[in-house]
């Protein structure tokens, strides 16, 4: 299935609120280990605390390299959508606590946002 190529204009807004969206979750999944380091028990799973560190890491990865301007941003949209998955999905295992259902919030709108930009921005690698 072919996409029809952006304008210039939605390509434009759409990296915009990528970019925010990613500095976004950066900035959450910092709060968020944090958060689960005080809670303890089961918030404080090597593997959990690990993939909100991965996600925050590669949330403020995408975010630089799409503020530069890199022509290789189509990479790291992608990689950072599925890594935001896997951490919406780790967070939203605590659904009766507040600050993991918006740590799995924040997680899907980067997701959703990243998706959408490498949808549209094919790397050119050649």
């Amino acid at each position: 299935m072919t996409h029809a190529p952006a304008t210039y204009a939605q390509v434009d807004r759409a990296l915009q609120e990528c970019i925010e969206e990613c500095s976004t979750c950066h900035h959450v999944c910092l709060l968020t280990s944090a958060y689960c380091l005080s809670q303890g028990d089961a918030h404080v799973n090597a593997e959990h605390l690990t993939l909100l560190a991965d996600c925050a890491d590669v949330c403020q990865t995408t975010a630089n390299l799409m503020l530069r301007g890199s022509e290789l941003h189509g990479f790291t949209c992608a990689a950072c959508a599925a890594i935001c998955r896997a951490c919406e999905q780790s967070c939203g295992a605590f659904p009766e606590d507040r600050a993991m259902r918006e740590c799995a919030d924040a997680c899907r709108r980067c997701a959703d946002a990243c998706e959408k930009v490498a949808e549209n921005k094919k790397p050119n690698t050649s």
